[in-house]
């Protein structure tokens, strides 16, 4: 069985080759003018070319020298690495990379899920309650825009600053998968003809839905500022905490209240096309925070300096906040009890995933005592069975091994 516990010991820093960085990465020099926007789009800082009546100086003498180098596995870095970001190998980080190998192994794509009944049960009038019809709305108001959200953190932010290859190519998949959880929400809401207007503006004009998103935004912003850059305690703080509150509390805790309305409904033979759906994204998502939670923790190793009182302090007062704004999510959603649950009930549910994530980083739980009251949902990440939960179809699901809830 494949977990994803595995731990990675925390390699002593080794002298660097003495090539500067600009913007925590190793910086090539083209050779040829009008290269540097190719290389900038692949991640990689530039030079100017030299005129040929200029003489190159020293420092990027330096660089050239240095990239020239094999790159040797002990000199990776998570973050402001001076390695060449373009060559894989040889591994450092083999968790990254065999996660991305997990990942691959398990996709899937929403028009191969039969959404006929699903149709007719929101076509019947008395198919469905209206408090029924109201989560699944409110589901999709915040999904369509959450994965973009992530998406954009991923491609505009994150990879940017990393500088493992390993680490970039799961986040390259990744990517993948936010997009494809956008296109499964967008089948979704096309197949049962909603208001595409209604939904898609939901993250604009919900208040619960429009705070949690204006609670992220700001982290994605600061990584996304074309003038930022790791290399000093303060900016490579900002990075590690937008890191934690995507892993952590975006996809490790935002998602959690939607997840259990929707595959609660498929648990009692409703909405079962889109419960599927849910539940392939769910065990997408649980991968992610994984692998985002592993990414931090090496981080931290290979820089312990950023994770100071000050810091930890910030960060718990972020998971609070969190946890606050997704019950005000799970009451605007239930305004009374559907579908066997309540509002009531997540905020324990909440404070029990909060506590997870936050001792999965190294923090204390915040909540000391609180159950999974949903112990069923530790069942949905695991698809690896002849039949899928709700038996829409025969599925043929592959597997990188059973995750663990743990």
């Amino acid at each position: 069985m494949l977990t994803w516990d595995d731990e990675v010991k925390p390699t002593p820093p080794t002298p660097s080759f003495g090539a500067p960085q600009f913007g925590g990465r190793q910086d090539v020099v083209s050779s040829f003018a009008g290269r540097e926007a190719p290389l900038a789009l692949a991640g990689i800082a530039t030079v100017p070319a030299t005129p040929a009546a200029t003489q190159v100086p020293a420092a990027a003498s330096s660089v050239q020298s240095s990239s020239q180098r094999r790159v040797q596995a002990a000199d990776k870095r998570i973050i402001n690495g001076q390695t060449d970001v373009n060559q894989l190998v040889p591994f450092k980080y083999k968790w990254a990379w065999e996660k991305y190998l997990a990942t691959c192994a398990n996709h899937w794509m929403p028009q191969e899920v039969n959404m006929t009944r699903d149709i007719a049960l929101w076509k019947d009038p008395n198919g469905l309650s209206e408090d029924e019809r109201r989560v699944i709305k409110r589901n999709l108001g915040f999904f369509v825009t959450a994965d973009s959200l992530a998406a954009n953190n991923i491609v505009l932010g994150t990879y940017r600053h990393i500088t493992a290859p390993e680490c970039r190519q799961f986040l390259l998949r990744q990517a993948f998968e936010e997009a494809i959880h956008t296109h499964a929400y967008q089948y979704i809401v096309e197949s049962l003809g909603l208001d595409e207007s209604e939904i898609f503006n939901a993250y604009h004009e919900v208040p619960s839905i429009r705070d949690k998103d204006q609670f992220l935004i700001p982290f994605i912003d600061a990584i996304m500022d074309p003038n930022f850059h790791t290399g000093t305690p303060e900016n490579d703080q900002t990075l590690l905490k937008s890191l934690i509150v995507f892993a952590c509390l975006m996809e490790g805790l935002f998602f959690y209240v939607g997840f259990t309305q929707i595959l609660a409904l498929g648990r009692q033979n409703k909405m079962t096309g889109a419960a599927e759906q849910y539940q392939y994204i769910l065990r997408d998502e649980s991968m992610h925070c994984n692998f985002g939670i592993d990414l931090i923790n090496q981080l931290k190793l290979e820089n312990p300096h950023l994770w100071t009182a000050d810091f930890k302090a910030e960060i718990k007062s972020l998971f609070q906040k969190a946890v606050e704004l997704e019950y005000r999510y799970a009451e605007d959603t239930m305004p009374r009890g559907v579908l066997g649950l309540n509002a009531s009930m997540f905020k324990g549910y909440l404070r029990y995933i909060a506590n997870r994530r936050a001792t999965q980083i190294g923090l204390e739980a915040l909540f000391p005592n609180e159950e999974n009251p949903f112990p069923w949902m530790s069942e949905m990440i695991d698809l690896k069975k002849e039949r899928n939960f709700f038996e829409t179809r025969v599925i043929e699901y592959q597997s990188g091994g059973a995750l663990s809830w743990d």
